[in-house]
């Protein structure tokens, strides 16, 4: 009998010897990873996507930004700048409802292109010259002696146009989409028309204060 247990106890570790490299061979014999090394690696792509996605948010916002919010304004005139936001039209077809965000009124996009955006109070244009090339507007039912000049500051291919009103005061900048149309401005000179004064052009350096 104990010839027969030693027998059994030789064929045991024989098998558990032939099965060892079996596991190393399909499982691999190098070192376990740590959990904390483990946690690190599955933080690390978290973080970068993280980041990833500040970032486009941080693109986007810029993106959204037009050319005439980056115009200097006069603080000074900020009460008639007042008088004449409260005055524009609400909607646009295209656009959401104005919003009033301090001297600017801004008409959202309701897709992918730009807002509307008007600056009141800004600065003269400092291109602006006797030979500049202007273009008069009119209002819906206009009467011939109702229209109002802008002079075109930013052209941006494909995006498009920002126009200052140079014949009334306070100055006003209009940054008007590809996709516009001429209904906005077309509208909002009526507003300039009847809300603001009347002004002869100015050329020349401007006036230091």
């Amino acid at each position: 009998m104990a010839d027969e247990s030693v027998a059994d106890d030789s064929a045991d570790q024989t098998s558990t010897d032939q099965t060892a490299p079996v596991a190393a061979d399909r499982y691999g014999s190098g070192p376990r990873l740590s959990p904390a090394l483990i946690a690190t690696l599955v933080t690390i792509p978290v973080m970068v996507l993280v980041g990833f996605i500040a970032y486009a948010a941080l693109r986007s916002d810029d993106q959204s930004s037009t050319p005439v919010e980056s115009y200097p304004v006069d603080a000074a005139v900020a009460p008639a700048c007042e008088k004449f936001l409260a005055a524009l039209p609400t909607h646009f077809d295209g656009f959401g409802d104005k919003e009033i965000r301090g001297q600017n009124a801004v008409w959202p996009a309701a897709g992918d292109g730009d807002d509307l955006t008007l600056r009141c109070g800004v600065t003269r244009p400092t291109d602006l010259a006797p030979t500049s090339g202007l273009q008069a507007i009119y209002p819906p039912g206009s009467t011939g002696n109702d229209g109002v000049q802008w002079f075109i500051v930013d052209s941006v291919e494909g995006a498009g146009e920002s126009y200052v009103a140079v014949d009334h005061r306070p100055y006003v900048a209009l940054w008007v989409p590809q996709n516009a149309g001429n209904g906005p401005i077309t509208d909002i000179t009526g507003v300039v028309s009847t809300t603001l004064q009347p002004a002869p052009l100015e050329f020349g350096p401007r006036p230091s204060r």
